[in-house]
């Protein structure tokens, strides 16, 4: 089966072409750096052709809130009109746990009319949410820092690796359209503090971490449960103090 992941060339997305390729599968990885432009539209009908499924974990290179609107709702027109040229039977993306509760923020509403245009088309579709990865805990603390103090949401987070993501959009990618939503998450919930004092402390960065009830996450407000999966969320396995301690 032809599998073309958008975003390809990326951090979910390789590993996504590299799982599909174990399991005999022809995945293509497309992206500028091959060719393909999904914002201009280049190279995408040539990428598609003969393609079964279509796999979108792209982002925005501008988290700008003009910029990813724009972004997001471009790439997602342009990829679905060409997927429906196509005759692509899936289309599966990649979204974020929460998105919905997240409309303060500019990118997650740009987040929510891509999956609004998703579930508008006429393509067989399925979205994967996840939660916030294990990479992501410094440039998250980055986003929140004021001076040499994180201030955070009171809030709780059950992140995960990108390994189990990829392992997550892989298993969409092969299985039947669900027409809806299929959540994954980590196997540990933390106090957002926990988690990023956590991240940082591997990394030797003093930065002291706190919790603000004034703090927001991009922008928008948290609930406790805010960024949290529903109760039947596939969690995966990989726990963050052991993913840490392989860093070292």
């Amino acid at each position: 089966m032809k599998v073309v992941v958008i975003g390809g060339t990326g951090l979910i997305g390789s590993k996504v072409v590299a799982r599909l390729g174990e399991h005999g599968h022809e995945a293509v990885a497309a992206a500028p750096g091959t060719g393909v432009d999904t914002l201009t539209g280049d190279g995408l009908a040539e990428v598609l052709r003969g393609a079964s499924v279509v796999v979108d974990v792209s982002n925005s290179p501008s988290f700008k809130d003009e910029d990813v609107m724009d972004f997001f709702r471009t790439s997602t027109t342009n990829l679905l009109e060409a997927e429906t040229e196509a005759g692509v039977a899936h289309h599966v993306a990649l979204s974020v746990v929460g998105t919905e509760r997240l409309l303060e923020s500019g990118y997650f509403r740009a987040k929510q009319v891509q999956e609004d245009l998703i579930r508008a088309s006429d393509v067989p579709w399925s979205i994967v949410h996840a939660t916030q990865f294990f990479e992501f805990a410094k440039g998250l603390a980055d986003g929140m820092t004021d001076g040499d103090t994180v201030r955070l949401p009171d809030a709780k987070i059950q992140p995960m690796v990108s390994d189990d993501v990829a392992a997550a959009v892989g298993r969409a990618a092969v299985g039947d359209p669900v027409g809806g939503v299929v959540e994954t998450g980590g196997p540990e919930v933390f106090r957002l503090e926990e988690f990023i004092r956590m991240g940082l402390a591997a990394q030797n960065d003093a930065r002291k971490v706190v919790t603000d009830p004034q703090a927001r996450y991009w922008g928008a407000e948290l609930r406790e449960d805010t960024l949290l999966p529903g109760p039947d969320a596939h969690l995966a396995g990989t726990r963050f103090a052991d993913w840490l301690a392989r860093q070292k």
